[in-house]
C-alpha cells in the first residue's frame, strides 16, 4: 500500500510554483498580492526565484498564495 502525502506542495519545485502563478495572475497581480521586488522590478523567473531561494519568508508567502490558488486552478 503506497502511502500518498496530504501536503499540496509535496513533489512541486519552486520553479513550478512561480511559473503557476505567473501564468495565472501574471507579474501585475502577483506584486499586488505579495509586494517585494523581484514582482515589481523588472520581474523575472530567474530573478524571483534567485530571491525566493535566499529570502524566506517571501518564500512562504508565495507557497502561502500557491495552496490558496490550487482551488481556482482545478476548478
Amino acid at each position: 500500500m503506497q502511502q500518498t502525502s496530504n501536503d499540496p506542495l509535496h513533489g512541486k519545485t519552486l520553479k513550478v510554483i512561480v511559473e503557476t502563478l505567473v501564468d495565472f495572475y501574471g507579474f501585475d497581480t502577483l506584486a499586488e498580492l505579495i509586494p517585494v521586488n523581484c514582482f515589481t522590478n523588472n520581474p523575472s523567473i530567474k530573478s524571483t526565484l534567485t530571491f525566493l531561494r535566499k529570502t524566506d519568508w517571501a518564500r512562504k508567502k508565495v507557497e502561502e498564495l500557491y495552496v490558496r490558488t490550487l482551488p481556482k486552478l482545478e476548478g
